[in-house]
Order: C-alpha cells, then structure tokens, then sequence
C-alpha cells in the first residue's frame, strides 16, 4: 500500500514525540511493504511565528495531499499568559477540525495489567475497562455563535439533526465492532440540543437493533466513569461534554500518556495523542511517546491494516513490561527512558519481532 502523511508536529514537545511517531509508521511500513511518503508543514505557535497563522493555507493543502495527518500537540505559555491575544495556536487545531470537517473524535480508554496501580482509582473498579468515548467535534458551543461583553455573553450551543445523525451512525458502527452496546449522554432533562439528540437517538436505535442502546444524563456519566467504568463499550456525545468527558476518562488510565485518538469525518483524518504540547519539557526529551505511538495504531486501523495496527500495539505493551518507560510511569527503582529512547527501543522490536 502507498501512504502518504502529513506531519504537523506543533509546539512543545510536539516535535519530540512527532519524530517518534514518524519513526514507527517508518519502520512498520518497512516490515510489511508499504510505501509511505511524509511532508511537513507548521501549525500553532510554530506556524503563527512563521506566517501569522495557526493553520496557514499551505498546511491546509498539504492535509489535503495527504492520507493521513499525523499531528502532536499545540500551545504555548506566550499565549496563555495574554488574554488579550487575538491569535492563539489552539485556533489552529480548531481551524483543523473545521475546514477537514473532523466531525468524530474517537477516543479509546483502555487500562494497561502493568500500570493499574497507576490509577486513581483501586484496581477492583478500574481492573478491565476498555471503553470507546466518540465526541462530535465541529459543533455546539465551540462553535457556535457568541457574545462577550463586560455585563453579557453567551455561547450557542446549536446542532442539526444532521450533526447528530451522522455522529450516532459512527458511534454505532464502532458499537458493532466491540460488543453491541451504545451509550448517548445527554442533558435532556435541561437542555433543548439535547432533547434533540435524544429524539434522533430513539429514532436511529431501530436501524441497529444489534446494539443494545441506552442514555445517560452526563451528570450521572460523569459518576459512574468513576464507579464502574467497566459498565462502558462505546459513549457518544456532542461537543462540550464530550471534552470533559473524555479527559475524565483518560485518568482512569493513570496516565494522559498513553491514551491516542483520531479525528474524522470529511476530509483527511487526523491522528493525535490526547495530551497537550507540555512547554516546560520541551526539549528535554523525557516525554512519553506512547499516546503518539498508539496514534500511529489508530492511523494503520483507519485503512484496516489490522496486523500492523496490532504490531505496533504488541510493541507497546513489550516496552512497558520490560519497562522501557519514561519517568511520568516508571516503576521505582528502575532507570527512566527518554522520548528518543523509548522510542529507538519501541521500533527496533517491530523491525525484529517475529
């Protein structure tokens, strides 16, 4: 297969783990003889000290070139420090989501034997779970209309039954390929977006009978992740809950890490780690590359390359028993790795393994 990828590797530590994530895609291509070609194009901080822009026009069109985006992470503390800052780099993941037409994030939480002790939460209640969290991303407050002022302001929190439909369809489809179990969480108890998606949600429950669909107020889905995270297999969302949500579910693992996600919907997809650029470790190479790494898996099972989605997911989990680990989840006692390290160690395996 031929592949062609585009690298947005951002701000922060984004270009240290992107390196790596470049390096897994290579060497897996290499063992099952694909093709792969990359180009490189700014985005964020990095492409606002360049161009002015966030996400300029000339990334845009390499997204649209490519297969596949492999992107890291945006932000910077100049810009967080300014509230009066009329261009921010996280515009450009926004500007991303929109012009591609990202509508679907799909976020896996998944618990790993060898951290469980990690976690918040004790091992009996976190102990298996492995749930998919899918957020609809291009819609609701975020982008809806707005007002700020002094005395008033307001955020819209708008959907279609378009919107809606076609995010239920996705979320179905990945309830169909685990084990048949929808969640839709809502606030349909308050607010009107929601009764809508819950109307649409009764509607489209017929199409799949298969899936055992149920609701959920997202007050009472934000307790039972707590609770029983276990009782999940796939959560659908609109967009602000979705956000919170899914970064409740990622400490659940112990650590923001380790978690990867992808972003789809009408254009190139977008393939990411769910943790942000980390500026004070810039540079420092100590960051974890394995939310990156398992984005690479997520990229490879977009275009149903299961063996090689599964290689890198063998990979993975050889580095963390043998405890190849970056300080954030090494054990005591052991040396800790670093981003390259790790990294180096994670695709020597995949271009031995046997």
């Amino acid at each position: 297969m031929d592949l062609k990828i585009a690298v947005l590797a951002g701000d922060g530590i984004g270009p240290e783990i992107s390196a790596v994530g470049v390096d897994v895609v290579s060497a897996v291509c290499a063992r099952f003889g694909h093709n792969v070609e990359y180009a490189y194009a700014p985005v964020g901080a990095d492409a606002i000290d360049k161009t002015g822009n966030p996400f300029p026009e000339d990334t845009y069109r390499t997204c649209l070139w490519a297969d596949a985006v492999l992107f890291s992470a945006v932000g910077d503390p100049r810009y967080d420090n300014d509230p009066d800052a009329k261009v921010r780099p996280e515009q450009g993941l926004l500007a991303m989501r929109k012009k591609l037409g990202l509508y679907a994030n799909i976020r896996p939480i998944e618990t790993f034997d060898c951290l469980i002790h990690m976690s918040p939460l004790r091992k009996e209640i976190v102990e298996g779970a492995d749930f998919v969290c899918v957020r609809e991303l291009t819609g609701g407050m975020y982008f809806g209309e707005k007002l700020e002022g002094d005395e008033r302001a307001y955020d819209t929190n708008l959907y279609t039954r378009t919107e809606v439909e076609r995010i239920l369809h996705t979320a179905y489809a990945y309830a169909r390929r685990r084990r048949h179990h929808l969640t839709v969480v809502d606030k349909a108890n308050v607010l009107a977006s929601s009764r809508l998606w819950r109307k649409v949600a009764r509607e489209l429950a017929a199409e799949y009978p298969d899936v055992e669909t149920d609701f959920m107020y997202v007050d009472n889905a934000a307790m039972r992740m707590i609770q029983d995270p276990r009782f999940f297999d796939v959560m659908v969302t609109e967009n602000t809950f979705g956000d919170i949500l899914t970064d409740e579910g990622s400490v659940i693992t112990g650590s923001m890490g380790l978690l990867p996600s992808a972003s789809t919907g009408e254009k190139t997809p977008v393939f990411e780690p769910i943790h942000g650029s980390w500026p004070q470790a810039k540079g420092q190479n100590i960051a974890n590359p394995l939310a990156q790494i398992l984005s690479v898996a997520m990229l490879f099972e977009h275009f149903d390359l299961l063996e090689e989605a599964a290689t890198v997911r063998r990979a993975v989990k050889a580095s963390l028993d043998a405890n190849i680990r970056t300080p954030d989840i090494q054990v005591a006692g052991a040396p800790a790795y670093g981003t390259r390290e790790v990294g180096s160690w994670i695709t020597a395996y995949i271009s031995t393994m046997h």
